[in-house]
């Protein structure tokens, strides 16, 4: 590693790729390098898991283009309909599928039925995914509508109100059922979030992700890796933790994958860490299972004391809330925040990851034992090396001097937003006594966000924030406000493909709280300048109010189960998109000539041995490029096709 790190990566679509550097990873003992080593492989091997979870005609697409591709490539093929190809599995690499990773629309294919068609003929039909009995042509027959015809599996994750969300939705997780069927067998006691919920016989039956049931193939050699990890833990309750992971992964028994995520919430002492199992449930309409994601992770010790000295105060952010009493939590226990790198990606974290995690997201074991929150330094790192001097800044906000606010504190408030909604906005407030945590259905996980982001919102312009030193003046906090409503607002529409609504939870999280705010006065206001539209904030203090005041109705929410009012508030201020302001956004940001989406590839990691096999040290490797790493993990982590 040095200066001359390169960030930025190829391009196409609406996406670019980025790469991210393991600072300090030198640093680390070798039995902490393992650690990670061995980690990583158990990440990468639940990939396939996540592209089936995403569409059960997932993984036979990508294998069948990847071949195509592999042979055109080969013999350096170079039109336009190879060109298309090549783009269009790019994007479904990206995306563990067919459907757009953010909007959950399914692409368009810009090669034609007759080059696929014949594509498939040129390979030897060994390579291909064929099912018993089944010929080329046949494996075309199947596959051709779900590639070429619009109308077929159209929605990833379809949340229109009114409409069976999981009959109208193409992922995974449920076969011949509806989505009332589905809702009174959930409501009967079972445990949806390890499973796959299908109809047999006239009878509901979950197929259970474990290693001796659905995904097995991946989850045993996901299990090898974790036991090899078990050796080399920092220390016994590192160790316990990964040991009670397997044994979950094991039998699929959710009690046991709550034993592990409380003692994965107490232990904090390793400097190394991870995420792997079936953990958010944004890819199910219905909000109920869980997609399978990877993280492996160290902490960023220097950047960690920020993080730190927020979660140390946590019971005064509890206690001063503008929320009910009834809503607050009277001792907040085990919150745990730190600063980390990650060290590899998988699953729904990859290519596209988030940058804060707070985890885990059952509200009983939040107020019980606690959570733990991160921000991934590195990740944020690559993205402000990639947007410095972009020019996208300078396209939208409103004058000089709000720009050079921005241009001041925004890095710095956009960190610590980010770790005020992970670490303590995701975790604040309780819910009543009684209250099914899943009352909310379909809009729960957009209020759960609009939460950790008022959270984050209405704190980060708080004088404890300045008097703890986390930010450098009161006048701060108004860099935060102006992007987060400039986003809101406008700038997030550079996302949504023109006659769309707003599908994603963080994106609906973002327009309700934008929206409700410019709804209720003239604190914010959209003007038009020289005839263009910007955001203005007349009262930066009263805006802070406002989001006081909203808080404090979807903490109620929350709190009650009120399925009907998160409804109305989501489904008026969240979903619609005005046409004139998305055209006058999408022709803004065209000029600008930017990607609107990030992901990241992944740094190779390569064991050194000794004559003896003895693992030495890991090395690591940055110049893989996006197709290859893609191509080397269908054929190294290939376990279910």
């Amino acid at each position: 590693m040095n200066n001359d790190f390169n960030y930025t990566d190829e391009r196409f679509a609406d996406l670019q790729l980025l790469r991210y550097r393991l600072n300090g990873f030198e640093q680390l003992s070798l039995r902490q390098k393992q650690l990670i080593y061995y980690l990583a492989q158990a990440t990468l091997y639940g990939r396939d898991i996540t592209f089936d979870q995403f569409g059960s005609y997932n993984l036979r697409i990508r294998k069948t283009l990847e071949e195509i591709y592999k042979l055109e490539r080969e013999k350096k093929t170079d039109d336009a309909q190879f060109h298309e190809l090549e783009v269009y599995l790019k994007r479904v690499w990206f995306s563990n599928g067919i459907h757009h990773h953010y909007g959950c629309e399914k692409f368009v294919a810009g090669f034609s039925e007759d080059y696929l068609l014949q594509g498939m003929l040129a390979i030897d039909p060994a390579q291909l995914p064929l099912a018993e009995g089944q010929s080329v042509r046949e494996l075309f027959d199947e596959l051709r509508p779900v590639i070429f015809d619009p109308t077929v599996l159209p929605k990833r994750v379809n949340k229109a109100d009114g409409e069976d969300l999981v009959m109208t939705s193409a992922c995974n997780f449920y076969e011949g059922v509806t989505q009332q069927e589905a809702e009174t067998f959930y409501r009967e006691g079972h445990h949806p979030l390890n499973s796959r919920l299908v109809k047999r016989d006239g009878e509901l039956v979950e197929e259970v992700w474990s290693a001796s049931g659905r995904y097995a193939a991946a989850i045993q050699p996901i299990c090898y890796w974790l036991t090899k990890a078990a050796e080399v833990a920092e220390n016994d309750r590192q160790r316990h933790v990964i040991e009670l992971l397997i044994k979950y992964y094991e039998t699929g028994d959710l009690q046991l994958f709550d034993e592990y995520s409380i003692e994965w919430v107490r232990e904090t002492e390793g400097q190394v860490d991870f995420i792997n199992g079936f953990i958010e449930v944004y890819g199910d309409p219905l909000g109920l299972k869980g997609t399978w994601e990877g993280l492996v992770e160290y902490k960023d010790m220097e950047a960690t004391k920020r993080t730190q000295t927020i979660s140390s105060h946590a019971q005064w952010f509890e206690d001063h809330s503008p929320v009910d009493e009834c809503f607050k939590k009277k001792q907040v226990k085990g919150v745990t925040a730190n600063v980390i790198c990650a060290a590899m990606l998988g699953g729904d974290e990859y290519p596209s990851t988030a940058i804060g995690i707070n985890l885990p997201n059952a509200d009983w074991i939040r107020a019980e034992y606690g959570s733990k929150s991160i921000t991934i330094s590195n990740i944020t790192e690559a993205y402000n090396k990639a947007a410095h001097g972009n020019g996208f800044k300078e396209a939208f906000v409103i004058d000089q001097l709000t720009l050079s606010l921005i241009e001041k504190y925004g890095d710095v408030c956009d960190d610590l937003h980010t770790d005020l909604h992970e670490c303590l906005g995701h975790g604040s407030g309780q819910l009543l006594e009684g209250t099914d945590p899943d009352a909310l259905k379909a809009y729960g996980n957009t209020i759960e966000e609009a939460r950790a982001d008022l959270f984050g919102l209405y704190y980060i312009a708080d004088e404890k924030l300045v008097e703890l030193g986390l930010t450098p003046d009161a006048e701060a906090y108004k860099s935060q406000y102006y992007t987060y409503m400039m986003n809101g607002l406008m700038t997030q529409l550079i996302r949504i493909t023109p006659g769309n609504q707003i599908e994603e939870a963080h994106m609906r999280n973002r327009a309700l709280i934008a929206h409700w705010c410019m709804d209720h006065g003239m604190t914010v206001e959209l003007v038009k300048r020289e005839g263009k539209t910007y955001v203005r904030i007349n009262d930066y203090e009263e805006l802070r109010r406002l989001f006081a005041r909203l808080l404090a109705e979807v903490q109620r929410i929350k709190s009650e189960g009120d399925y009907e009012a998160a409804r109305q508030l989501v489904e008026h201020y969240a979903v619609k998109v005005s046409p004139e302001l998305h055209e006058e956004v999408l022709e803004r940001y065209k000029l600008l000539d930017l990607a609107p989406y990030k992901g990241f590839i992944n740094p190779v990691m390569a064991p050194v041995t000794d004559q003896d096999g003895n693992i030495t040290d890991i090395q690591l490797n940055y110049s893989e490029s996006y197709a290859d790493q893609m191509l080397r993990y269908s054929s190294e982590y290939a376990t279910l096709i």
